[in-house]
């Protein structure tokens, strides 16, 4: 039998894709009211009338996803000294390939948690200005010039977060083997030993009938 570690809980599985078809949602929806170049993404809608109106619900549910995924995952995203060393060292194993190149990881990495907490940030702008600027709900309450910087803000949050979000789909296909957390759960018992060698040792710790024998080891 293959050796596995679980990695993900199931409800843990669902809330990250419900999050992600949210996420293309509110980026297309967004992007369609953004600029008139795109404004063709609203076709996907219904037309510009229901973008208008869907596009904040999208972001808002989304936030939501967010938050209980937040709650979920935030302990082993907790920042570390051996996170800053990886991204010292980020460059040199993005030249080489050679994982030898950074320090050795707990359940994430140095650049996974940076990505991590550039989502946690983009998602609270967007969410606190969305509310600002939200037609017909809530804008009134605020004086115009506010509701003109928080505009702004919403934009630039929404194309970092968007960025992030290119590097950590790229990150997950270009790691071979990373997928298969997300979408089984589980990794191999060799993916850990090579990726994430203290998470493995913790997860392997707690149940180690698991990585000798093939069973899924129990989340840590």
């Amino acid at each position: 039998m293959s050796r596995t570690i679980r990695r993900y809980r199931d409800a843990t599985r669902v809330n990250h894709w419900i999050v992600a078809l949210l996420f293309v949602l509110a980026a297309l929806s967004g992007l369609a009211l953004f600029h008139p170049a795109m404004f063709t993404l609203a076709a996907l809608f219904g037309g510009g009338t229901w973008t208008r109106v869907l596009h904040p619900f999208f972001g808002v549910l989304m936030a939501l996803g967010f938050a209980l995924l937040f709650a979920q995952v935030v302990r082993d995203n907790l920042w570390r000294p051996r996170d800053t060393a990886w991204l010292r060292a980020a460059p040199r194993y993005v030249r080489s390939g050679d994982e030898r190149a950074v320090p050795p990881a707990g359940k994430y990495n140095g650049g996974q948690k940076a990505v991590f907490w550039v989502f946690a940030t983009c998602l609270l702008l967007l969410l606190l200005t969305g509310f600002v600027f939200w037609q017909p709900w809530f804008a009134d309450a605020f004086p115009i010039p506010l509701r003109r910087i928080a505009v702004v803000v919403h934009a630039a949050a929404a194309v970092l977060l968007i960025l992030a979000v290119i590097v950590h789909v790229y990150a997950a296909i270009w790691v071979e083997g990373s997928m298969r957390a997300m979408t089984r759960g589980t990794v191999s018992d060799a993916w850990a030993r090579r990726h994430h060698p203290i998470w493995r040792d913790e997860a392997v710790s707690r149940n180690p009938a698991a990585a000798r024998s093939g069973r899924r080891a129990r989340r840590p």
